[in-house]
């Protein structure tokens, strides 16, 4: 898994503890999802291109940097709608585009419901935003959509992932790079990730 990167930093394993549990409130489990997308999202970014900038200080001129690409952040609905803000707060340019996915119960796979996505695109990287890869169906779609929309550069960003959606995600799109604070042991019968936290959107929303 030489493209999936699981982060060992202290502050995201403690807030990870603090948001699995089940006794966590909404709006904690809002706040920390917030901070985690944050911190990931650093990790994630490392690469990014940088351009020359000339600019002056208190004291002097100087050569400094700004970001070269354009970014475009892509929460899938519902549950990656926390993370937004989170990255947001890092590069507050970047434009945000919607994916509508849910997952039909019954045969575990994605269903697409909403795509505001504009005719052509204008970013040249895509942060793709979900907290749980757990089967990788709607990873795997929206990666597909954004693809077909002409995005060159996609990086996915998650909370917790299982074995299963991390396979089926590279399977498909081996180019995209993974970022999560853990991963976990597996899926059981219903296709959610053990241990896991449950579901992501109801425990954000307050609608489980």
């Amino acid at each position: 898994m030489s493209n999936v990167y699981a982060s060992n930093h202290p502050l995201i394993a403690h807030k990870l503890s603090i948001l699995r549990d089940k006794n966590t409130t909404p709006k904690k489990f809002r706040e920390l999802v917030k901070e985690i997308a944050a911190l990931l999202t650093y990790e994630a970014t490392a690469d990014l291109a940088v351009s020359p900038l000339e600019i002056e200080t208190p004291l002097t001129a100087m050569s400094a940097h700004e970001l070269k690409e354009k970014i475009g952040l892509v929460p899938i609905l519902r549950a990656g709608l926390g993370m937004v803000e989170g990255v947001w707060e890092l590069m507050p340019n970047s434009e945000v585009w919607h994916l509508g996915l849910y997952r039909d119960e019954k045969t575990l796979r994605p269903v697409e419901y909403y795509n505001k996505l504009p005719l052509d695109p204008r970013v040249s990287v895509c942060l793709l935003l979900d907290p749980m890869l757990a089967t990788g169906g709607s990873a795997t779609a929206a990666a597909d959509v954004l693809k077909r929309w002409g995005v060159k550069k996609i990086k996915y960003v998650g909370i917790i992932a299982a074995p299963e959606g991390i396979k089926t995600l590279q399977t498909a799109h081996p180019d995209i790079d993974i970022y999560l604070a853990a991963i976990d042991e597996r899926l059981n019968e219903r296709g959610y990730i053990v241990p896991g936290l449950g579901d992501a959107g109801d425990r954000q929303f307050g609608t489980g």
